[in-house]
């Protein structure tokens, strides 16, 4: 049976941990040839053996500062130089840095925190743009249930991010949509198995959130990586300019 990304290539932002692993695990085992970009989190050699195992060729893995247009610009010379030409792009990267409310929340850490959640998106799509000559490019943003509805406490600045690439991504679905080009965005709720949880979310602030969610569970890195992988796919050609959210109906909860 033919696989859904056979003879496809994909870039991964932030793929060597959590959600974005998940995603370059589901691609490569629907035949896609991956590259991963990471910063602190290296992707270990599970998966770099899983990936190459699933899709029969081995990963390209890039390290750099997302926020840096340089080092964006060198990891997509490395994918041309690798795959010729790039079919998905998913915007995985970001994070909340920290935590601060408003009286906390000084210029340089908004600066921050909207560089590594937008300007990152920003940069790759721009950068990839010159890769995807192929008919039906896919441009994934990974947004959060933050963009809706403000986050935790303390989440000022990465919520605010996040309902920004929401603006990007219909914006740039119209601008791209004459290219054969779609632009959808991923708002995950509460996934465990995540660098931002296990850092920002304490047990009994998990406990309290998982309760709320009718589906009774916390998600997953995969519970994210099938939308994506139908994002990815064929059968989402006609897609474009949407917001998928999945959390299990927490966000109407």
């Amino acid at each position: 049976m033919t696989k859904l990304l056979e003879g496809k290539t994909a870039l991964i932002t932030g793929g060597g941990v959590g959600i974005g692993r998940g995603i370059a695990l589901r691609f490569a085992e629907q035949g896609a040839r991956v590259a991963v970009t990471y910063r602190t989190h290296e992707p270990d050699a599970e998966l770099v053996e899983a990936l190459s195992r699933a899709s029969g060729r081995d990963p390209v893995l890039l390290s750099l500062d997302a926020t840096s247009e340089t080092e964006v610009s060198e990891a997509l010379d490395v994918v041309r130089e690798e795959f010729g030409t790039l079919d998905i792009l998913v915007n995985n990267v970001g994070g909340l840095v920290q935590r601060a409310g408003i009286d906390e929340l000084d210029l340089k850490l908004w600066h921050t925190v909207l560089a590594v959640n937008l300007d990152s998106t920003f940069l790759f799509t721009r950068h990839a743009l010159a890769l995807m000559t192929n008919p039906q490019g896919r441009i994934i943003n990974v947004a959060s249930l933050a963009g809706h509805t403000g986050g935790h406490p303390g989440a000022l600045a990465y919520a605010t991010s996040k309902a920004a690439v929401f603006g990007f991504t219909r914006s740039l679905a119209k601008e791209l949509a004459p290219r054969g080009i779609t632009v959808n965005a991923l708002a995950p709720g509460f996934i465990e198995a995540t660098p931002f949880h296990d850092t920002f979310t304490t047990q009994e602030s998990k406990a309290v959130t998982i309760a709320s969610i009718p589906a009774g569970r916390a998600g997953t890195p995969a519970d994210v990586a099938g939308p994506a992988l139908w994002l990815a796919s064929e059968h989402a050609e006609f897609v474009t300019g949407t917001v998928v959210d999945i959390n299990g109906g927490q966000y109407f909860a």
